[in-house]
């Protein structure tokens, strides 16, 4: 009964739990209302920035509506860009709006005895409720939306009420977003020649076709997340990571996962590690003629890996030959603004939704992480597609992100006890086949790659590999976020990388003072991770056949799964 009471709570509160928020609010307000020292600053603030409000109102009827701005937003703040902000009356909507938000940022943060996960959750919320109120998001004060409306009769509001019914009814029918159908996996994107060689419950394992006469004598294996669909490795051929690395000479296999449902409630994170990660390196070591193998962990992959790996070195299994983690995690005792949504009562009604439904959907994550941009992922899309009436031009990238997958209930539970709440895989805690595993036992050399604002795996959180794990450790650090700083082709405008190599043995380095002393390389850090692959690889020999005997070539690529809703 309590299950169910939960399970229902969290469909009507988006998976977020009003608990955890409570105990934040209670453990702020309490603390604050016996701190008359930080009462009298913010009642002091308060009446400095009522000042400097009027005196910019009043500078405005001197000038007749053209003042200069008293606070400015900040450089991510891309909400009042438009011209017409600098006109009055927008110009008071604007200024009033970012001082007292200015004034609430005072409020929630250094009040003495709040914790600090409390206290960054209180500031986490008063920015989503003030970004909800925010002058721009109203045709009446929005200067860009009230031009238009007025210069165009009021149509883009129709446009936008049909931009809103489309996206409800698709919703509604459960069909993927408008535009979405342009980017079909097997023909627009996820197009790399290959075959599926093996496939069982959990994954299909894809062996691409080689396209240079020699190939590097080690075999790729890529571990993507079952967060996602693998092709987000493999999207349009201009920005496909698989095909630029097929191109590089090397043999490229890759995991493409199951979307669980129901039936697959019970699977855990030591299944996906057997049937998943150590079936594939048994197929790709066979067709590869017992080759070792550079392993490839994207994101949740780079974890499960990383427990399989130490596991391989604990049981003297010496088939790795590198181990490259992609924005992956081993370290999750800070896991950036994603750990707001992780403390015991958050889990237990997560657990409890699961509970109901066998899965954890996508489509309830990806609330937590549009709230963490709420500003441009949520506000600034209902500004645009909803009073604007213009719908963006989907892209290769934004259709994956729409491709929904699911969690199972019991691997999703133990990922965020054992992992997230428990640290237990850093820690040594972490326990395979009865026994535990220790990541200081790996030994082969690792490549880790951070991105600077990935808000999923936090670049410092990746950095903690260094001195995590006792051997060589090249580290990368490119621009970007967590998808769009690994899609990163080379020629992609604005990319630039920096790069730590960190010999075991050698004192281990600050991120922080690494970070500011470390010179910026322009350029995609595809080419890099091609030449420190190379580098770790043998001789180069003739292309091998798809498959073998005992793999033989299931179907082409992309194969049934990543096909499945």
């Amino acid at each position: 009964m309590d299950r169910l009471v939960h399970a229902g709570m969290a469909q009507a509160s988006f998976g977020i739990s009003p608990i955890s928020l409570l105990q934040a609010l209670q453990d702020w307000g309490l603390h604050l209302a016996i701190s008359p020292g930080k009462q009298y600053e913010l009642c002091v603030k308060a009446i400095e920035k009522s000042a400097r409000l009027a005196t910019f109102l009043a500078s405005c009827v001197e000038r007749k509506g053209l003042s200069q701005p008293c606070i400015s937003p900040l450089p991510q703040d891309r909400r009042f860009g438009h011209s017409g902000w600098q006109v009055f009356p927008f110009s008071a909507y604007q200024q009033s709006f970012l001082l007292w938000q200015q004034w609430w940022h005072n409020a929630t943060s250094d009040v003495h005895g709040v914790s600090a996960k409390h206290e960054r959750l209180v500031e986490f919320y008063s920015r989503q409720f003030l970004d909800m109120l925010s002058p721009s998001n109203f045709i009446g004060s929005n200067p860009e939306v009230l031009s238009k409306t007025i210069g165009e009769g009021g149509s883009n509001l129709w446009a936008g009420l049909a931009n809103l019914v489309d996206d409800l009814a698709r919703q509604s029918a459960g069909r993927p977003a408008a535009g979405t159908g342009n980017f079909r996996p097997g023909v627009e994107v996820a197009a790399t020649p290959g075959d599926v060689v093996y496939r069982n419950e959990f994954i299909e394992l894809i062996q691409y076709r080689p396209v240079t006469e020699t190939v590097k004598s080690e075999p790729i294996l890529i571990v993507p997340a079952w967060i996602m669909k693998y092709y987000i490795l493999d999207l349009s051929p201009h920005n496909s990571l698989i095909r630029y690395l097929v191109a590089q000479g090397f043999t490229v296999f890759c995991i493409s996962w199951r979307n669980p449902g129901r039936e697959q409630r019970e699977w855990s994170i030591d299944h996906y590690r057997r049937h998943g990660v150590m079936a594939a390196i048994d197929a790709v070591c066979d067709i590869s003629s017992g080759a070792k193998v550079h392993a490839v962990g994207y994101c949740l992959g780079g974890t499960l890996l990383s427990i399989a790996a130490s596991a391989m070195a604990r049981d003297g299994d010496d088939r790795l030959k590198s181990l490259s983690l992609i924005a992956a995690q081993i370290d999750f005792e800070e896991p950036g603004e994603l750990g707001l949504f992780i403390d015991e009562s958050q889990v237990s009604m997560l657990e409890d939704l699961m509970w109901s439904e066998g899965f954890l959907d996508q489509r309830r994550m990806a609330g937590a992480f549009q709230m963490l941009r709420s500003q441009d992922l949520i506000w600034s899309r209902i500004v645009r597609e909803y009073l604007i009436g213009e719908r963006p031009q989907m892209s290769d990238l934004m259709a994956w992100n729409a491709d929904a997958t699911r969690m199972p209930y019991r691997m999703q539970s133990e990922y965020l006890r054992q992992l997230y709440l428990g640290n237990d895989l850093s820690q040594g805690r972490f326990q395979v086949d009865g026994r535990p595993v220790h990541v200081e036992d790996i030994k082969v050399p690792v490549f880790a790659l951070g991105t600077v604002t990935d808000h999923v795996a936090p670049w410092r959180s990746v950095f903690k590999l260094t001195h995590l794990l006792d051997t060589n450790v090249d580290f990368v650090l490119t621009s970007g976020g967590h998808n769009a700083g690994v899609v990163s082709e080379p020629g992609h405008r604005g990319r630039s990388y920096k790069r730590l190599q960190h010999v075991s043995g050698q004192p281990h380095p600050d991120p922080e003072t690494w970070s500011a002393s470390a010179a910026a390389v322009d350029g995609s850090w595809w080419r890099e991770w091609a030449d420190w692959l190379a580098l770790h690889s043998g001789a180069v020999i003739p292309p091998p056949g798809g498959g073998t005997e005992r793999y033989p070539p299931v179907c082409a690529a992309p194969g049934r799964y990543v096909l499945e809703p």
